[in-house]
């Protein structure tokens, strides 16, 4: 198959590829005359730079984020920024900017979209089915592959996750000029758009990116990569999910060897351990040093201070309790009380002891000294591995666990869900809860009130079938029993369906299913339940997701064990 063509020497990633280039966010459309912005109660006309960030935070108005005094802040110095020195001396205050009319423009705008006739849709996506054709593939050695991101982000205002500090800043507009293009040198190099250039073109083939740019705000390189579903990228998930089976193999001598490592006579070594059971238990990303002040201060374990835990010795009924409380990656919160075995508890207390709560816990460890002995320990293990394996094998034995042979397919699904749902919590995937829930459960217990009148009036229905049935014995009333018997079945099982609609949406509300699904999961675990237990694939895995993973449709059969 496709997934096991000739190797390549060792770092050499393709011999040709050749593309298009990006493709370029469209320039800015001035808003209309009628469409105005306001200073202290008077319109103001914008010059054009000044009013293109001004929609940016216009189309912001009903999210959370423009309530919020860091996003605000942010913009506002941003903006200013960016202002002619005549609109500086006039503008000195967000509070009395208003934004209203210039977000009423895009809503409605936006709401003419959703209007549009069959036809005018169909004409719109056959625009984009274009630019798709043309830049949407690259030829890599022979085979036409799909691009993941082949557009450049539009310019608009750096949202980030959790409570970044830098969101509401001015995420500028990518040029040509930014753009290294990466490419084989015999292939037709892409044009760069009229009256620009290329700020580089280069011919890597020991990296897998066609073009890279370096985005202004957390200073960090953005790059133009292969869709999930090509081979290179399937080649390499698959060895991923490999590496973790491998792991399975020696993880009770791993667990051994640390669990001796906590009595070691070497600080370093005991260190070592501690994190490494961290890691394994709790599933901590190792979490690398991170330059002072560059971004967010987030941490994993490695990195964690002595202000990130608390030590009880008895609490809530438990023993040797630690209590972590640290922003992790995305500025995600991680919070988490864990009874651990009392020899952790002990070297934890001699980690701290006489230090500051802003020194590092682990002072004579970093991720590369956890990942070199990791990988003495075995090929191609370090930390990451560890939550790969823990977040498959808890899925399978879940599955295992859960799954009801007997139950129709949205029982199973449920079950799926839960067992998913088992490990977003050890990864600690956690979402806001969604703007619209309050709205779709609000629907969805309609739904249910109107299926249940249903239930009552087929009920009644069936009550006076029978009685008629009683009295007169004739075959007629015994069809007409009959109906309404199976009426009732179905409207019951449409009733219980919904039910479990609204189990599954309530525990789900704070959970983010996705990013162990697309990056922890072996698909293949899923796919082998989904045989078993005659639960269609697409269930689980929409079309994208179905491309992403075709090699472990291609692989897995019922029998597959993680």
């Amino acid at each position: 198959s496709r997934w096991e063509e000739e190797k390549k020497e060792d770092g050499v990633k393709w011999t040709q590829l050749e593309h298009r280039g990006p493709y370029f966010a469209p320039l800015y459309e001035p808003l209309p005359d009628d469409v105005q912005f306001y200073y202290d109660g008077k319109p103001l006309k914008l010059s054009l730079a000044t009013e293109e960030i001004a929609t940016f935070y216009a189309k912001m108005l009903d999210h959370e984020y423009t309530t919020k005094e860091i996003f605000q802040n942010n913009f506002f110095n941003d903006w200013r920024k960016e202002m002619t020195l005549k609109e500086q001396n006039i503008i000195k205050d967000l509070d009395k900017c208003d934004f209203r009319e210039i977000h009423k423009y895009f809503v409605d705008k936006s709401e003419a979209r959703k209007a549009l006739s069959k036809e005018e849709k169909q004409k719109l996506k056959e625009e984009a089915d274009k630019i798709q054709e043309e830049y949407g593939y690259c030829i890599l050695d022979g085979h036409r592959e799909k691009i993941g991101n082949f557009k450049t982000e539009p310019p608009g205002l750096f949202r980030g996750r959790g409570d970044h500090p830098k969101m509401g800043m001015l995420k500028k507009r990518i040029m040509p000029e930014d753009v290294v293009i990466n490419c084989s040198k015999d292939s037709k190099i892409p044009e760069p758009p009229e009256g620009h250039k290329w700020k580089e073109v280069r011919f890597d083939n020991t990296v897998t990116w066609l073009a890279s740019w370096t985005e202004n705000i957390q200073n960090t390189l953005k790059y133009i990569m292969l869709n999930p579903s090509s081979k290179l990228k399937g080649e390499k998930d698959w060895q991923k999910y490999e590496v973790a089976r491998r792991l399975k193999d020696v993880v009770h001598k791993i667990r051994a060897q640390y669990r001796a490592d906590w009595k070691s006579k070497e600080m370093k070594k005991r260190q070592r351990a501690v994190a490494l059971y961290f890691i394994d238990k709790l599933a901590l990303r190792a979490g690398n040093e991170k330059e002072e002040g560059e971004t967010a201060d987030t941490v994993g374990c490695c990195s964690l201070r002595v202000e990130h835990i608390k030590l009880h010795p008895k609490l809530d009924g438990q023993e040797h309790v630690v209590e972590f409380d640290f922003l992790g990656k995305d500025s995600i919160r991680y919070y988490n009380k864990v009874s651990v075995e009392k020899l952790v508890f002990k070297n934890l207390e001699l980690f701290m002891k006489n230090k500051d709560p802003g020194d590092d816990l682990f002072d004579r460890l970093n991720t590369s000294i956890l990942n070199r002995h990791l990988q003495s320990l075995m090929d191609g293990l370090s930390a990451k591995v560890f939550r790969t394996y823990n977040a498959s094998i808890t899925l399978q034995e879940q599955l295992k666990a859960l799954t009801n042979s007997e139950d129709n397919v949205a029982g199973k699904l449920l079950s799926y869900n839960r067992a998913n749902r088992a490990v977003a919590i050890l990864c600690n995937h956690q979402r806001s809860t969604p703007k619209t829930f309050e709205k779709s459960m609000q629907n969805l217990q309609t739904k249910i009130d109107a299926k249940k009148q249903q239930v009552e009036e087929a009920q009644q229905e069936l009550k006076k079938a029978e009685d008629e049935f009683e009295e007169t014995k004739d075959a007629k009333a015994e069809a007409n029993l009959e109906k309404k018997k199976k009426l009732l079945k179905r409207l019951e099982e449409q009733l219980a369906k919904l039910n479990v609609q609204a189990t599954d949406k309530e525990e789900n509300k704070q959970i983010a299913l996705g990013t162990s699904k697309l990056n922890y999961l072996d698909p293949r675990i899923s796919i082998a339940w989904c045989k078993k237990f005659g639960v269609p694939i697409e269930k689980i895995y929409n079309k994208t997701q179905r491309e992403k993973f075709a090699w472990a449709i291609d692989m897995a059969d019922e029998d597959f064990e993680f």
